[in-house]
């Protein structure tokens, strides 16, 4: 199992060590022109986690494959990288740019307008010019998961990560959104049980590698989310927290398999859809 950062959660060039501390980095999403990002108040802190609206800020392409590209290979991680766009042929054309990484598809952004094209649309059009290892990442807000991720599968993704963010809205003491789009992103602990039932039923549905996340942060909620059938697992909101995040983590999944009696995270590997179907029959 790797142990990832959920993508715009960590800088690896401001925090190196805590990238070195991953198996692989996440770069934030990436799109063809740079982006300002939308106007603060863009993160606000609720009870239960947080809420951004940051809106894809990020150098642009062409500065991103020139300069930030090389530094982050310079780090010695295995890298991934975030792609966006606001239409296929973005998506695309970037896709096209990139060379020996694993490519992440960001198909779910809630603080930006959507391409047009459907998700497998998007995933078909990438994998027409890139041999590159090509991960989907989906929203949580599909009604069907295994239904999405069987034609993700067909459009040729090779992997799912799974799940983004939730669309929330926090309010202040005046009644008034906290965020100054109003909406944004909702993630943290609460968002766990979306991001379980999501890994599950894509599961159920696909043997493709799943990056599953959401509300990480324990070694506790890494064996969860094992046990529903996720072959990876990334670490996002706790990283703005706890930077050590990693490397506690680490340490938190060996204590509870050894609680658990199993000597291997291999040992827990899909034991909550074994369950449920023995149940069932």
């Amino acid at each position: 199992m790797l142990l990832l950062n959920a993508s715009g959660c960590l800088d690896a060039l401001t925090a190196p060590d805590v990238a070195r501390s991953l198996d692989a980095f996440v770069s934030k999403t990436i799109t063809p022109e740079p982006r300002q990002g939308n106007a603060p108040v863009r993160i606000a802190e609720t009870d239960l986690g947080m809420l951004n609206a940051i809106g894809l800020a990020n150098p642009g392409r062409e500065v991103f494959v020139r300069d930030t590209l090389p530094a982050l290979r310079a780090l010695g991680v295995p890298l991934w990288v975030s792609v966006g766009g606001f239409s296929a042929e973005e998506y695309a054309e970037t896709c096209a740019q990139l060379d020996d990484v694993t490519i992440e598809l960001n198909l779910s952004c809630p603080n930006v307008d959507e391409a047009p094209e459907s998700a497998a649309e998007i995933v078909r059009a990438c994998r027409k010019v890139t041999a590159n290892p090509l991960y989907a990442k989906v929203s949580p807000h599909s009604w069907d998961m295994g239904e999405l991720a069987r034609a993700l599968e067909a459009a040729g993704a090779d992997g799912l990560s799974m799940v983004n963010t939730l669309r929330g809205i926090a309010l202040d003491a005046r009644l008034r959104p906290t965020l100054a789009r109003g909406s944004g992103g909702y993630s943290g602990p609460a968002l766990k049980p979306v991001a379980l039932a999501a890994v599950y039923a894509a599961r159920r549905a696909t043997s493709v590698p799943i990056i599953g996340m959401g509300g990480v942060t324990s070694g506790r909620d890494v064996l969860e989310l094992v046990a529903c059938g996720a072959t990876h697992v990334a670490l996002g909101t706790v990283l703005f927290a706890d930077p050590d995040a990693p490397t506690r983590v680490r340490a938190e999944i060996a204590s509870e398999l050894a609680l658990l009696g199993v000597e291997s995270i291999d040992d827990v590997r899909d034991v909550a859809l074994d369950s449920v179907a023995k149940v069932a029959n």
